[in-house]
């Protein structure tokens, strides 16, 4: 199983990452990556990007550097009721959109209103990808969270991340891939990068996926042409790949 495309990294525009967007972009060519998601963290974390920020971004070519790149942003979900932190003019322009939980932002509660938060958040169309939901903090009926995430066309995320620094959470994410196998969910892998090394490197998590038979057909970011056919259908439009630079 090789995966082309990572779907969530962060720059340097997120201050406790440490590399920049075109040192991301030369990290994935050398990886032979054929698409990068660039997914910095929505305001509500203190040392998140300006607002500001996901507007210069989503106005980039979709080919620098001769790799293709889509502008994304990783949401903070700020309550039960699933609300998260970019404004709806700003959601419209974005390519890919991630919504994470993240303890700063939100503090753990029961399990049955984590499951309550994340059914709302699937409510959001603008929302394509439930980010590292397997931290043991924040535990959830996988069951009727996959199957709604199933029914609305959201992926579940695999966080190749997470293994690293959320103790606990590797049991918990080879739970959940097993769940999406058994419903038929849609998922993404991925780096969730802080530093340019560290793109395209999802051995732990394919490990995983690859011990319990994951089916490859349903891993949407596996190519670029997969990942472009999941968001255009999704969203109801056509990316634009025409134009580059560098």
């Amino acid at each position: 199983m090789r995966i082309l495309v990572d779907t969530h990294t962060h720059t340097n525009v997120s201050t406790h990452a440490l590399s920049t967007l075109l040192e991301n972009i030369e990290a994935a060519k050398k990886k032979g990556l054929e698409m990068l998601v660039t997914t910095n963290h929505a305001p509500s974390l203190v040392d998140s990007a300006h607002i500001w920020h996901f507007t210069t971004i989503a106005n980039l070519p979709k080919v620098i550097n001769g790799l293709k790149h889509l502008a994304g942003a990783e949401l903070n979900i700020l309550d039960t009721n699933g609300n998260i932190d970019l404004p709806e003019w700003i959601l419209k322009r974005m390519d890919v959109l991630i919504a994470s939980i993240h303890d700063p932002v939100y503090m753990p509660k029961s399990i049955e209103e984590h499951t309550k938060t994340w059914l709302n958040v699937i409510k959001n169309p603008y929302v394509d990808i439930l980010g590292h939901s397997g931290h043991p903090s924040y535990q959830y009926n996988h069951e009727v969270v996959i199957r709604a995430a199933k029914e609305a066309d959201k992926c579940i995320e695999i966080n190749n991340h997470s293994y690293l620094v959320r103790e606990g959470s590797q049991e918990i994410c080879r739970e959940i891939a097993l769940m999406c196998k058994k419903i038929g969910a849609k998922i993404v892998v991925s780096t969730d990068s802080h530093f340019c090394y560290d793109i395209g490197d999802f051995d732990v998590a394919v490990k995983m996926l690859e011990d319990i038979d994951f089916p490859e057909e349903l891993i949407m970011n596996l190519n670029a042409e997969r990942f472009i056919n999941y968001i255009e259908n999704k969203k109801g439009i056509t990316l634009d790949f025409s134009k580059s630079v560098g």
